[in-house]
């Protein structure tokens, strides 16, 4: 027993950081910090992605996950959360780790303070895309209704 210890634990040391922040469901905790969003004047902009820029999507800016990821982005002042797609490179302002379209911003309902506080995971899991846009579209039906 103490053998097969022995020889499992530099296996699991060498666990990536980010492997180890996997949560159970196949999604990834990115972590958290401040949410910025941009402003409907940079409507019809390019994105670093090569897309034009619709605040009325819900997209998002961050530093470093390929385009096209999709992020749970969560206000963590009132619990409401938000799928969005990165499609831009930012934020650029020192101490934020996203920025959000005008849209996402107010489905987190920080659109009045233009920040917020938010905890970041990676949908990287078939089954929580799934998730995400069922609620997305139960969301859309409920306020058609």
């Amino acid at each position: 027993m103490h053998r097969l210890t022995a020889m499992m634990l530099p296996l699991l040391l060498a666990i990536p950081a980010v492997a180890q922040d996997e949560i159970a469901d196949g999604a990834t905790d990115l972590g958290s910090g401040t949410a910025s969003y941009y402003g409907d004047e940079l409507a019809g902009n390019r994105t670093a992605s090569g897309e034009r820029f619709d605040p009325d999507d819900l997209t998002a800016a961050h530093r470093t996950l390929a385009f096209g990821s999709r992020v749970r982005v969560t206000n963590l002042a009132n619990g409401q959360s938000v799928v969005v797609r990165i499609n831009d490179r930012g934020p650029f302002s020192r101490g934020r780790v996203i920025d959000v379209s005008h849209a996402a911003a107010r489905e987190i309902g920080m659109d009045r303070a233009g920040l917020a506080r938010v905890s970041m995971t990676l949908l990287d899991n078939e089954t929580e895309l799934a998730a995400a846009d069922n609620a997305a579209g139960a969301a859309a039906v409920g306020a058609a209704d």
